[in-house]
């Protein structure tokens, strides 16, 4: 038999949702309006400029970017349609690599500013850094547990 949400796991549940809904879509209407990006654009902008070489096999950047490799697939494509990234292999190796252009790096460059400046609007700037402290170890042991559920359930 189910278990209905107590009162307290409900207020939890609720925020979450709100979170998880309206900050992606503030972000993009940011982003877009800014840079002519999306969230998720910038996210594999961003994670492939912090990577030795600007490079990184698709598979491993699907994970970090919490995508599947159909949807970031589909992402490298309107980025190299723009001239941000290219795909490239290499010999002797598996897999396909997103490598970030001059071109994206500038983007990502250009972009990164009003990014953060949302963040801090949307987020940050509306916590302590004791709550914001708090913030990241209960969101990284949320995801921990989310990616070793999902890991399990083969999803």
């Amino acid at each position: 038999m189910t278990q209905w949400l107590d009162p307290v796991e409900q207020r939890a549940w609720q925020a979450i949702v709100a979170l998880m809904t309206r900050i992606p879509g503030a972000l993009d209407t940011r982003l877009q309006r800014e840079s002519g990006l999306t969230h998720f654009e910038f996210r594999v902008l961003s994670l492939l400029s912090e990577e030795a070489g600007h490079r990184l096999q698709l598979s491993d950047l699907a994970h970090k970017a919490n995508a599947s490799l159909s949807r970031l697939s589909h992402v490298v494509s309107k980025l190299e349609r723009l001239g941000w990234a290219r795909r490239d292999t290499t010999a002797g190796r598996r897999g396909v690599y997103a490598v970030l252009t001059d071109e994206g790096f500038e983007k990502v460059i250009e972009a990164a500013p009003g990014y953060v400046d949302a963040v801090r609007r949307l987020v940050l700037d509306g916590l302590t850094e004791k709550q914001t402290a708090h913030m990241a170890v209960l969101g990284e042991s949320l995801s921990d547990r989310l990616n070793r559920i999902l890991v399990e359930d083969g999803d």
